[in-house]
């Protein structure tokens, strides 16, 4: 089959390759997917240049955890009925060296979710780890109905989903926020009722302003926590829920514990590899009934061709991308 690969950690230009590798068989439980398109995540770049000291989990890795394709074979115990079956894909890569950039991939069954007829493979694509991490962070504490929600970067592949999954979820008030002003049309077509430049004013202020009143916020979907901790705690209404999924900015942020408590709030820190098969399986069948109803939408940037996977690694690290990076396989 056609993949791409690497041997090592470092910048994509020196150790991504385009070539043919041996065709995968799924194992007892498996199902073996005909990739059309592949997503890129963060977590992909980061994985392959060797961000945090992480070094290599496999000889070789074919990268890219999400992707949609087609099931063409099953392993033992899997219904062979499933052949032929439109699906997207999460996790390809979880503690496994085979991802989504590359013809054909292996996943435990449960890993390939069906695909609505009328869903593109492009938008099935996107889904995986962005649409499950936004999931979990707007409903893992509780229904939203009635809520201010706050999305820290709702432009961001898992912020967009977020400002729909809250507003789906009966939000009274859903605000986003922005790094750049061409972020803001993106954020309001997810369904925000309020966007914010977060370089134009503190993001406080504008939250009070937008709120008719004081700043006060019922849940907070964060992507810089630690860089953003003091206003959210200035924002947060007794109770509140801060849902964050990433901090690199400052990666060992300080609680300041004692204010935390004075308001009561909850601290929920997301990574979607380290959640249950029960919150996996519960995001995927949310994700398709809002499929289902044609309820979500999909933000993509470019589109490449797999031997142009450089690019597109290179696109998604430059974070100027507005919506998702996919690689075209089939």
């Amino acid at each position: 089959m056609k993949a791409a690969w690497f041997q090592r950690k470092g910048p994509a230009a020196e150790v991504l390759q385009v070539g043919e590798q041996p065709d995968p068989t799924p194992s007892r439980g498996e199902v073996r997917v005909r990739v059309v398109v592949s997503a890129v995540n963060p977590s992909d770049t980061k994985n392959r240049s060797g961000m945090r000291g992480m070094a290599m989990p496999f000889p070789l890795v074919i990268p890219h955890q999400d992707g949609a394709g087609v099931i063409d074979q099953v392993g033992e115990g899997v219904d062979p009925g499933r052949v032929g079956e439109r699906v997207w894909v999460y996790e390809a890569t979880l503690n496994r060296p085979g991802g989504t950039a590359a013809q054909y991939t292996t996943v435990p069954a449960h890993k390939a979710v069906r695909l609505p007829d009328a869903v593109s493979f492009e938008a099935g694509a996107c889904l995986g780890i962005p649409a499950m991490t936004a999931h979990r962070c707007v409903f893992a504490d509780g229904s939203v109905q009635g809520l201010n929600v706050l999305v820290q970067g709702g432009a961001g592949a898992v912020g967009y989903y977020a400002v729909q999954m809250a507003r789906l979820g009966g939000a009274a008030r859903v605000i986003a926020t922005v790094s750049r002003p061409e972020q803001a049309a993106l954020a309001r077509s997810a369904g925000a009722d309020t966007v914010i430049d977060r370089h134009a004013a503190p993001v406080p202020a504008q939250v009070a302003e937008a709120l008719g009143g004081p700043a006060r916020v019922d849940r907070i979907i964060e992507v810089a926590f630690g860089a953003n901790l003091a206003d959210d705690l200035d924002m947060s209404a007794p109770r509140a829920v801060i849902a964050a999924y990433a901090s690199d900015a400052v990666p060992q942020p300080q609680l300041p514990f004692w204010l935390m408590t004075q308001k009561d709030l909850t601290l929920r820190a997301v990574l979607v590899y380290q959640m249950s098969r029960a919150a996996h399986d519960e995001a995927a069948h949310w994700i398709n009934e809002a499929l289902e109803a044609d309820r979500l939408q999909h933000p993509i940037d470019k589109v490449f061709a797999l031997e142009d996977i450089v690019t597109a690694h290179q696109a998604c690290e430059s974070m100027k991308n507005l919506g998702k990076v996919l690689v075209r396989i089939g």
